[in-house]
């Protein structure tokens, strides 16, 4: 199971650095293009706000799955070692419910919305579904991190 998830988080760092990597340039050409030219590109601002939303959600779940994540631990420490174990495993099936229920389920309802209603972004006219195809994908990912996490 170690091995299946180190390549899952070599893809997914990968396919990060790709996004930014990517928006990076987007960001560039779009600004080469405001000040330097007498067009400005009419897509870099779209396509840079949908890497933004890949790159904030996906990063999000690859965070939770490395624990890396926010957390603000001050009055759990102050509990006894059964009660933090508690508060742990409390804490680790609020995410996975919401990871479940709010991203895998919510997520793809939305998806399967957009598909259906065949909507499209206005200027790059890619499928939206493909814009919001990132919160199921990230909810089977904090899934399958929580499941295989390390157990202290």
């Amino acid at each position: 199971m170690k091995k299946i998830r180190t390549t899952v988080d070599k893809i997914v760092e990968r396919l990060l650095i790709a996004i930014l990597g990517i928006m990076v340039l987007n960001v560039l050409w779009q600004v080469f293009t405001r000040f330097f030219t007498d067009t400005p590109s009419s897509f870099t601002d779209e396509l840079a706000r949908y890497l933004m939303i890949w790159l904030g959600i996906l990063g999000a779940a690859y965070v939770a799955g490395k624990n890396e994540h926010v957390a603000i631990d001050f009055f759990a420490k102050k509990f006894s070692e059964k009660r933090q174990l508690l508060l742990t495993r409390f804490i680790s099936i609020a995410v996975l419910s919401f990871a479940f229920f709010g991203m895998v389920v919510g997520g793809s309802r939305l998806v399967y919305i957009t598909t259906k209603l065949e909507q499209f972004s206005p200027s790059l006219k890619i499928p939206l579904a493909v814009v919001y195809g990132v919160i199921p994908l990230s909810g089977i990912l904090i899934i399958f991190y929580k499941i295989t996490q390390n157990k202290k």
